[in-house]
């Protein structure tokens, strides 16, 4: 090393606190400084890289009640405390009550306004006021309801549903795609030349946000527009996360303004092997549209906590989550009775995430050791697996003894 380290004036314990502190943040990037000094910091740090916190289930919703669901892919809550559960399958929304004790059908199958069929996504605000997204008759409509589930807005998208980016059975690219923020409704629509489609809630479009990326496959329409498909997110703080949900991990975010903040390359070796083995070629199905090719997201869902962090869940069972600036800050896995790999996330009260499948709560900030679900664990800023390189005293050259 070139530059010698400045002398330390701070008690050692106010020294190792703050030093800690700072290594967490920075995510092993101080120790490559001190590896110079020290070869094993090295591997400690690779050791470290390779950890993940396991997050464990805080509550779930009780098994008498979620019996009665038949594919609940979406679990959110309201300011008030109810929560709110979407049965795909079963064409229906449900009310569940603060303590997870009752529930209720809230919105019921049927193609006519005030029911919904084919369903394929669903989001609530804070007050409550919430929209399902379904297809009668291969449609794109838009439906807002009260949390008492009566109709109060809602319409139709032009032209008909084309499944470019599916999940088994089930469709994310378009209305499958939304989200809503109690005034407009956020959808990824990459036809439109955007990333982002921001609708009024009488069905006119406010504007669009982003670019469209280059996929190497501009030359095939229906393949770019796939590999450009993605998770638009309102950030608490201002502005807009874009994840994009196809090809090669990638996240953008925007201000207020729709202006492009900052763009980051989702990489870890969690993933490295799922973005090696990204497909080039992907089957098609004969639709009324002609052939539509049928890409598999990389990325199953995303969500921003009440921190502005961005959560993103892979098609492996890992979920990264990055801070404000766009930095890496944690990787986790979610526990249940096994292994989840989420197709919803949503962030409730009082630091709490809600997961599908399973219909379970989880304590954000808490990653649950062998012990009881959602105890013994801590953040990772606070608890870290290896003890930090205090700075070194600067060593006083030796002088030349003076001849009697």
């Amino acid at each position: 090393m070139n530059a010698r380290p400045e002398p330390v004036d701070q008690p050692p314990r106010v020294a190792l606190r703050r030093s800690a502190v700072a290594l967490a943040k920075a995510e092993g990037r101080a120790l490559r400084v001190f590896c110079g000094l020290f070869g094993f910091c090295l591997l400690g740090a690779s050791l470290t890289a390779l950890k993940s916190d396991v997050l464990r289930p805080s509550g779930a919703v009780p098994a008498h009640i979620a019996g009665r669901f038949r594919e609940p892919t979406g679990f959110q809550q309201s300011s008030s405390g109810q929560h709110f559960v979407f049965d795909r399958r079963a064409h229906t929304v449900y009310g569940v009550d603060a303590q997870l004790a009752s529930s209720w059908e809230i919105i019921q199958i049927g193609a006519e306004q005030g029911r919904i069929i084919d369903p394929t996504a669903f989001a609530v605000e804070p007050a409550g006021t919430f929209v399902v997204a379904d297809a009668p008759n291969n449609r794109e409509r838009i439906q807002i309801f009260t949390p008492a589930g009566f109709r109060i807005g809602g319409f139709l998208l032009p032209g008909r549903l084309k499944p470019r980016v599916v999940m088994g059975n089930a469709v994310l690219n378009g209305i499958g795609s939304l989200q809503y923020t109690g005034t407009s409704i956020l959808m990824s629509q990459p036809e439109t030349g955007a990333l982002i489609t921001e609708y009024a809630l009488g069905g006119g479009v406010n504007r669009t946000i982003g670019r469209l990326r280059r996929t190497g496959h501009e030359e095939d329409r229906e393949v770019h527009l796939a590999l450009n498909s993605g998770v638009p997110l309102v950030d608490p703080n201002g502005g807009f996360f874009f994840v994009f949900q196809t090809g090669e991990p990638v996240f953008q975010k925007y201000d207020a303004t729709g202006q492009l903040i900052f763009e980051r390359h989702v990489e870890g070796r969690e993933i490295d092997q799922l973005v090696t083995s990204l497909p080039t070629k992907w089957p098609t199905r004969q639709t009324s549209e002609g052939e539509i090719p049928l890409v598999t997201p990389t990325v199953r869902t995303a969500a921003v906590d009440r921190g502005g962090n961005l959560w993103i869940a892979f098609s492996v069972p890992y979920t990264y989550v990055y801070d404000r600036d766009g930095d890496k800050t944690r990787t986790v896995q979610f526990r249940g009775a096994g292994i989840i790999m989420p197709n919803s996330l949503f962030f409730g009260q009082n630091g709490r995430v809600l997961v599908t499948p399973g219909l379970y709560e989880f304590r954000a900030g808490e990653a649950a050791g062998a012990g009881e679900a959602g105890r013994g664990g801590q953040t990772r800023a606070m608890a870290l697996p290896f003890r930090p390189v205090l700075p070194i005293l600067p060593v006083q050259p030796l002088l030349p003894s003076l001849p009697q």
